[in-house]
């Protein structure tokens, strides 16, 4: 597995030491998430919304509406994709030291309409599986003109940065010996709640395994 390598846009300068350079971290990262954020530039302003993601390999696969401006925009110009876990809320005795524990992946590139069929599936089922693991197999498979309505986009890691915070506040020494103030760390965890049916169900249909089982996609704790 070849490390992260680098590049103009992706090199970390404020705060270098948090970057990271094992790719098996970013694919931790990425896999860990649930939503993306795209940035590209339309209309001559950047515009970035949240879209669902999932990765095979070394590629991201995105979807969308085959209408929705911002992929068509996607492939015509540079794009920037970002996950963000915030993991704790970091308490310190000053205002200005106040931060949060983070995992923030940030990739750069240019997107890729998938127009092979094959490669399409592959993509959809990324994304249904990332989001909704064991649904692909599950849920009825789309239609011809489902498939025709929705772009799939494809996303290579290669230009990619990981940036990750762990620990407690770094408080001035001066603060720290005043003592009198509480400073710490306030943990964000995500969870899954119980399943709610669709009120159109029958009231004896179970609710499938792969539903009952989900649990929290992993937080996985890289060391400072």
């Amino acid at each position: 597995m070849q490390p992260l390598s680098p590049t103009r846009r992706s090199t970390i300068r404020r705060n270098a030491q948090r970057a990271r350079s094992a790719r098996s971290e970013l694919y931790a990262a990425l896999d860990a998430g649930l939503a993306c954020h795209l940035g590209v530039v339309l209309d001559g302003a950047p515009v970035v919304l949240p879209t669902a993601y999932g990765r095979v390999d070394d590629t991201l696969y995105l979807h969308g509406s085959t209408g929705a401006r911002i992929l068509r925009a996607a492939v015509e110009a540079p794009v920037c994709v970002t996950v963000t876990h915030v993991d704790g809320v970091v308490i310190a005795r000053s205002v200005f030291h106040h931060s949060m524990n983070y995992r923030s992946a940030v990739v750069h590139g240019h997107a890729r309409l998938v127009t092979d069929d094959a490669e399409r599936r592959v993509g959809l089922r990324a994304v249904t599986e990332h989001v909704a693991p064991g649904s692909w197999e599950h849920a009825r498979q789309p239609t011809r003109k489902e498939l025709a309505a929705t772009a799939v986009l494809a996303l290579d890691l290669a230009e990619a940065s990981l940036k990750v915070r762990t620990g407690p506040p770094v408080d001035d020494d001066e603060d720290v010996a005043a003592g009198g103030r509480w400073a710490g760390v306030v943990p964000v965890r995500t969870e899954f709640g119980q399943p709610e049916p669709c009120p159109l169900l029958p009231s004896d249909t179970a609710t499938p395994p792969h539903v009952t089982t989900r649990s929290p996609h992993e937080s996985t704790r890289i060391d400072a």
